[in-house]
């Protein structure tokens, strides 16, 4: 067999294809595991080697070794990504999925840096891939919270951008108000508008540098309005995110009227509070223990259907 002819057979190969895909893939088995494992290992390794290496007193002790197991890594981390494109089902989705992104990103730097030689430093990517983790120890009662979450955010952004806009726009007055008060002081730090918007903006998100100050007494009333508006850019959008995941929880957790689909069925009462239709012991029943199924973290495909509950 000549090297094309095992070349196409390597690359056809259907069932090692398979079991390359349980593995790096797949968290099922024990070698998917240690493969995992092992991978993550070597990420929190590399990005420490990335990290130690910024340090000028080590550096020129351990620099030839750093560069060796930087290199070390990227060529590990080249073959990982070239198997996982080997034994996808489809590696155009590999691609362009958020995973092989940051996979493409975390290797790209050193050779990069054959150009570039700061490059190197953009190795720190790489610990966007300990998001693995979750794969390992199949946290998926935390994957749906943090999809609560989300969801909340998502459902919120509206109300997010206006209220954001409106604290721009408030930066950029107060700004330019704080320039027409200060700017004709001696020595005064508030040279121009953009200075005296990046004072405002220091100020109302309650950092404080210190770089910039005011001295007249009307500068120093309008810096203690900011600090004091300052408060609700911490707390609107937290009030507004936590509202939207009360009400997410709720659409997730409460049990569903068999009638008219809503949540929020109160499951000690004998009506639905939406439609009204009365519920029979049995229906009440049936959504108390999807309720308390869908708490303890089952899918929804294994929680009570509908027809369970019309013909109970």
């Amino acid at each position: 067999m000549t090297l094309k002819e095992r070349w196409y057979s390597f690359m056809h190969n259907e069932k090692l294809k398979k079991e390359f895909n349980e593995i790096i893939f797949g968290t099922d088995t024990v070698e998917g595991k240690l493969f995992d494992v092992l991978l993550i290992a070597g990420i929190f390794i590399s990005v420490f080697i990335v990290i130690v290496d910024s340090i000028e007193g080590i550096n020129h002790g351990f620099h030839v070794l750093f560069v060796y197991l930087e290199w070390f890594f990227t060529i590990f981390f080249t073959c990982e990504y070239l198997m996982r494109l080997y034994c996808s089902e489809k590696a155009s989705s590999y691609i362009f999925s958020v995973f092989g992104i940051i996979d493409l990103l975390s290797i790209l730097p050193t050779y990069l840096s054959l150009i570039e030689d700061s490059a190197h430093v953009l190795m720190v990517i790489r610990v966007f891939r300990i998001i693995r983790v979750f794969r390992i120890f199949r946290m998926f009662e935390f994957m749906r919270e943090g999809q609560i979450l989300l969801n909340a955010i998502r459902f919120s952004s509206q109300k997010l951008v206006i209220f954001f806009s409106l604290v721009i726009l408030s930066v950029v007055t107060l700004g330019s108000l704080m320039y027409i008060v200060e700017g004709a002081e001696p020595d005064t730090k508030f040279e121009n508008i953009p200075v005296s918007i990046y004072w405002a903006v220091v100020t109302m998100t309650t950092v404080g540098y210190g770089d910039i100050t005011p001295v007249t007494v009307l500068g120093k009333l309008i810096s203690g309005v900011v600090m004091l508006l300052g408060y609700t850019v911490i707390a609107v959008p937290t009030g507004v995110v936590s509202s939207s995941m009360v009400k997410e929880m709720k659409n997730k957790y409460s049990p569903i009227c068999p009638y008219c689909g809503k949540h929020n069925v109160a499951t000690d009462s004998k009506y639905c509070i939406y439609c009204g239709r009365p519920l029979s012991p049995e229906e009440l029943e049936i959504l108390q223990k999807k309720k308390e199924r869908e708490m303890n973290g089952y899918d929804e495909d294994d929680d009570l259907n509908v027809d369970e509950v019309n013909n109970a």
